[in-house]
């Protein structure tokens, strides 16, 4: 699969709206065959920050989403509520899932 990690840092004047700012396109992004997650989270230490975590199957769903309307709309959109340019992290890895973090396992 492709995981991709990318921090967003918004405007402050943007920070709280931007789940309603993204969800249009977050909704068409979660509903391509290839995508198998794509998850946002608001830094703990940074109210401005978000992180989003998303996974695509592989190479040709990835390059899907990148050729989607939903994100040519994204690139001319979000970059207005945004303070920087994002961050990002890009990795092929070997699994198409989660995999359980045993070091914390919970007995059953």
């Amino acid at each position: 699969m492709i995981f991709i990690t990318a921090k967003f840092r918004v405007k402050p004047e943007h920070a709280d709206q931007w789940p309603a700012i993204s969800r249009d396109f977050t909704d068409a992004t979660r509903a391509e065959p290839g995508c198998l997650w794509f998850d946002w989270s608001r830094s703990l230490d940074d109210p401005t920050e978000y992180v989003l975590v998303e996974a695509f199957r592989d190479g040709d769903a990835g390059a899907a989403h990148v050729g989607s309307d939903h994100f040519k709309q994204a690139q001319k959109t979000l970059p207005g509520y945004l303070a920087a340019t994002p961050k990002i992290i890009n990795a092929t890895v070997p699994q198409d899932d989660w995999s359980a973090l045993g070091e914390l396992a919970v007995p059953s």
